[in-house]
């Protein structure tokens, strides 16, 4: 099952999200006469170079925790079967089955684990698709938070409660996911005198309209659909693929105590360890 979050991964969790809020919601909240507009050009660069190192600490933070090998090998796994998957749809029209496998790991594997698998899922994913571009880190944490998010749901493990928990979460994430990102890409079609665009300066009350109209017309279409795999695939096969997870994660032994036994001394029987056999 999941290990729980320490106080240090909690942490440093929170340190990237606050980081990553200020990172896509600047657009929003800069004022009228802030310095920041002045840096829009600039700004979502600066973002981009300083989210992986705030990555790396959060990575830092849970192995100083005890994150195992095991644990390591399983969250490549799931990064490079969720990199597999993304090819499939390819953004198509939403049709991303990513989202599904990583709602049910980040289930699985908690909140810290998850929002590990969610970040590097996303690089892995886009070398394969050609997708590397100054909006990959925003991705990472986007996906992250995703995970993260599963793995806080409540709820009893096997139940078609669950299944429809994890089902009603993936619809929403979905759809939030497209939401945060085209906070990401909107700023860059500022001054275009449009409706819909971002206009640097304005205060949020007159920004907001204009970014809810941006998603309206452009995004929602696809989150829609991808909301809709999402829910149709955790209900149909989220049942096998949960059972599978908790099975691997069972077998990684996650914070399990090693156990040594002294040797046998002469005429004393060997005894069998009671985990012989069952890996």
């Amino acid at each position: 099952m999941s290990r729980r979050l320490g106080p240090r991964a909690a942490l440093a969790l929170l340190l990237v999200t606050l980081v990553g809020l200020a990172a896509f919601g600047w657009p929003l909240l800069a004022g009228p006469h802030s310095a920041v507009v002045g840096h829009a050009a600039d700004a979502p660069w600066l973002f981009a170079l300083l989210l992986p190192l705030l990555l790396a600490v959060l990575v830092a933070q849970i192995s100083e925790a005890g994150l195992e090998p095991k644990t390591v090998a399983l969250l490549g796994v799931l990064a490079a079967a969720g990199a597999a998957l993304r090819p499939l749809g390819a953004g198509t029209a939403g049709l991303e089955p990513m989202f599904f496998l990583m709602v049910l790991a980040g289930r699985v594997l908690g909140p810290a684990d998850g929002f590990v698998l969610g970040a590097i899922t996303l690089p892995a994913s886009a070398l394969l698709t050609g997708g590397v571009g100054p909006w990959l880190p925003f991705q990472m944490l986007s996906m992250g938070w995703v995970c993260l998010g599963a793995g806080l749901l409540p709820g009893t493990a096997g139940t078609r409660a669950e299944r429809l928990l994890v089902a009603g979460y993936g619809a929403l994430a979905a759809v939030a996911y497209g939401t945060v990102m085209n906070l990401q890409g909107w700023p860059y079609i500022g001054g275009l005198g449009s409706a819909v665009a971002f206009v640097p300066g304005d205060p949020l009350g007159a920004n907001l309209p204009r970014f809810v109209l941006y998603c309206l017309t452009t995004s929602l279409g696809w989150d829609l659909t991808r909301a809709a795999l999402t829910a149709v695939l955790c209900l149909t096969a989220g049942g096998p693929v949960l059972r599978a997870l908790r099975r691997a994660t069972r077998r990684a032994a996650f914070a399990a105590p090693a156990a040594f036994r002294a040797p046998a001394g002469p005429g004393e029987p060997v005894s069998a360890s009671p985990d012989a056999g069952s890996a």
